[in-house]
Parts: structure tokens; sequence; C-alpha cells
């Protein structure tokens, strides 16, 4: 795996309305802060651009240095109504200065008018909140509930969990066992049996897209729908940006439907808007029965949520499935506002149209390089360019990781490979994001491939 080197590289001076690079990257004077983080911090934390971030606004992320980056990175798909959004502060400061900033399940008054809004734009029968804080939360809980549902209309033996290979839930054991990467799974001594992974269809990596090939997969490994309580999807897969034909996201609703099984989307990447739809799930004409939220509910603290029919929602007792920090008043005063941002300017409409020239142009490049881009996938504002060695499939881990450092260098930023092999350029604007500087990253990127794979 390639790694960040904390020596400064001379790199061209970059100045235009939206990019300001004016010293070597990373810059000098950040490095004390870069050598402080990887003393004090796990390794694990060192996988991102060596850029020492200071201070963020709407669509720029700057330094102290005196740089300024177009950012493509929504700080990870968090920032959908931008960085540091007036509406969101105010909310933050205004909440704070009320004098409550914690109240555990305490009833508040800023909690409850959370939930009714998160209710009221789910679809209709999901009108059921639970808040936590991180998106593995949410996953965890909903197979949780789903294996609660499933042994009360099954038995103790409707228990297993479906979901997709190279799918993530989350970082957490749970979320880690029902993800479908083997590398992160290798630390895991006891697997749970009971939840099993089939290929996921997205066209490329698995050419079976039949709905066929799921029950194949299921069959293969002795598992009958009887013993299925729950199967969890990734609306789309995150690092590769992959959804599912339509046609199989239908019939896989209608199955669910036939067995008595919950089905699960996890929206925490897709969800507010980013796939150019308030929950990326709408692409399929579909609704689940438990949503999993994160990431752009607040737009930068951290807060998650379980939207669920009412029925598996309230399968616990008062008392029996709470958290500490569910629902923090700042933090719901946050996601309120964020909310109603997106209501206001419009910006799920604006992800589908920005999102058009985005995925076109990510395609016009990728067919520019048939050989190292194996495939685009995206919709709204989120695409992954999958790299590949020239002559096959394999993942180009390498080639990645260069015109990701390539492209910050340049003023644009965007995080480390994700996806398969860890070689997908993940392109994730915030939804604010308007045609001119769109068309200004999409330039960036257009060079740091020629620098980097033509030159």
């Amino acid at each position: 795996m390639a790694t960040w080197e904390l020596v400064p590289r001379d790199v061209p001076k970059v100045s235009t309305k939206y990019r300001k690079i004016v010293t070597p990257i990373p810059a000098p004077g950040t490095i004390p802060v870069l050598e402080k983080l990887r003393q004090y911090e796990p390794r694990s934390m060192g996988g991102q651009p060596p850029i020492v971030w200071d201070h963020a606004k709407g669509i720029a992320v700057f330094d102290n240095a005196g740089n300024q980056w177009l950012d493509w990175s929504s700080g990870v798909l968090v920032t959908n109504v931008g960085h540091c959004h007036p509406r969101v502060q105010k909310a933050i400061l205004d909440q704070t200065n009320h004098g409550l900033l914690h109240n555990y399940c305490f009833p508040s008054e800023v909690r409850a008018n959370l939930v009714k809004e998160l209710a009221d734009i789910a679809p209709a029968g999901l009108k059921k909140v639970f808040l936590l804080t991180t998106g593995a939360e949410t996953t965890e809980c909903a197979i949780k509930l789903a294996r609660t549902q499933g042994q009360k209309i099954g038995g103790k033996k409707k228990i297993h969990i479906v979901t997709f290979l190279n799918a993530f839930h989350g970082r957490t054991l749970g979320a880690q066992m029902a993800g479908g990467i083997p590398s992160l799974k290798e630390w895991i001594v006891n697997l749970d049996p009971a939840i099993v992974n089939v290929p996921f269809p997205d066209g490329f990596r698995n050419p079976d897209t039949s709905f066929e090939g799921f029950l194949n997969a299921l069959k293969k490994q002795g598992v009958a729908p009887d013993q299925i309580a729950g199967v969890m999807s990734e609306t789309y897969q995150g690092g590769n940006s992959s959804f599912m034909p339509v046609e199989y996201a239908q019939k896989l609703r209608k199955w669910c439907d036939e067995h008595k099984i919950v089905l699960i989307y996890d929206e925490v990447q897709a969800g507010f808007g980013r796939c150019g739809t308030m929950f990326g799930f709408e692409h399929y004409g579909v609704s689940p029965d438990l949503i999993c939220c994160g990431k752009g509910i607040t737009s930068g603290l951290p807060l998650s949520a379980v939207i669920g029919r009412n029925d598996i929602m309230d399968l616990y007792p008062p008392g029996s499935m709470t958290s500490t920090h569910t629902g923090n008043p700042v933090v719901a005063a946050s996601a309120i506002a964020n909310l109603q941002v997106i209501k206001d300017e419009k910006l799920v409409a604006n992800a589908a149209n920005m999102g058009k020239i985005m995925q076109a142009e990510a395609r016009r490049i990728g067919e520019k390089y048939p050989k190292n881009v194996g495939a685009v996938h995206g919709k709204g504002l989120v695409a992954s360019m999958h790299m590949v060695k020239p002559g096959g499939t394999d993942a180009d881990a390498e080639t990645a990781f260069n015109i990701v450092r390539r492209c910050v260098e340049k003023g644009l930023m965007l995080f480390a490979p994700v996806g398969f092999g860890g070689a997908s350029v993940k392109l994730s604007p915030p939804l604010i994001i308007q045609e001119e500087p769109l068309r200004e990253g999409i330039k960036v990127l257009e060079e740091a491939f020629a620098e980097i794979i033509a030159g």
C-alpha cells in the first residue's frame, strides 16, 4: 500500500478563483503537526493526504500556510451543504447559548423536532427514528432489529443476515463482519456463521446482474429463505459507487416481502441529496424496511439514525435500546438546520443537475484511458473511477494513489483511493457546488490523469 511521505515536494504554484498553492506540498510549516499526529495516533489514522486542515468554508479547504483547495471530498461525503454553512453554524451557536449541551435520553424539544423532520422525509410507513452517533452503530442496530423481528415471526432459526461482497458497513465488530471485504475480517477469530455474503451485481467485478445470481449464491451456501432475518445492502457500494440494477432491486424487495425478510438499505453515504435524490434508494423505485443514515445528516457533526417501520422499531421496551449521546441537543440542532438548507436551497435538484455534468465528464476521462480505467460508476454527486492495470481488471492502487496525490498538489482535494483493492478515485464535491468550480475540478482531474498515465 502506498504511503504519504512527510517530505515536502516542490510543485507548480497555482492561483485561481477556487485554488491556491503557494508552498511545497505538504507545506513545510505543517510538518510538526503531521509528525505529532503520527507519534500519538495509531498508524491507521495516517491514510489521508498530508494536508493539515486549518479551516474550511463552502467548497473550500484551507491550511494555515496560504494554500486553498477546491474540495471534492466533502470530508468523506459529510459536508453536503458545504463546510460551515452559516445557518448550520448559527443553529449550533444558538443551541449552545441556549444552555443545553447534553440530555441523554431525557426528553428535549430539539430532539423531538429532529425525529419528526426525519420521519417527514422518509417513505410512507417508515415513521420511527432512533438517533445514534456513527454509521456503524446504525448498521449494527439494523442487524439487531432484523434478527429480533426474524425470531419473532420465524423462530430461532430465522437469524441469518445476507450482505454483499465488497460491501462496507463500518468498522465496529458486527459492522465489519457484515461487510464483504475479506481483508477487514482477517483479524476476527470467530466470524458469525449466520452472516453470509453474496456477489454484488455491479456489472464490472461481477458480470452477472441477474437476481437469479442472488438466489443461486444463497443456495450454494445452503441458506434457505426461512432462515434469513434480513438483507442489508449499501444503496451504492461505498468505495466503488456501484449501484445494483433497478430490476434486481425491485425483485429483491418483492422476494423479501414474500419471505418476511427485513430489507435494509445502508444510506450512510448515499442519503440527504448525495445521489440527486433525497435518499439514494429512490433510484430503485423501492422502499426498505430500515434505513441507516449518517454522514450528510448534519454536514459536520457526529450524528446517525435508523429510520424504519413502526412494528420493527418498537420491538424493544423502554430503556433497552438507547444511546448515551442519542440526539445530542447541539448535534440535533445542526441536523435540523442542515435539512432545512437542503430543502430551501434545492440541493437535491442541484446535485442531480451538477451530477449530470460530473458523471458525463468522469466517464469521458475514463474513456480516454480504457486500459487504465476499468469502469466509472456513480449517480448525482458521487462517482468512482476504477483504476486497473493495463490488459486486465486487476486493481491498480498505485496509479490511483498517484492521481489523488497529483490532484491534491494541484489544489483539488480528494481523499485517498478506496473501493476494490484500494484503487478507486472517488469524486464527491459538496452539493452546493456550481458549474464553474465543478468544471475547474474536472479540468484538474483530467490534467492529473494525463500527467500520471500519459506523462
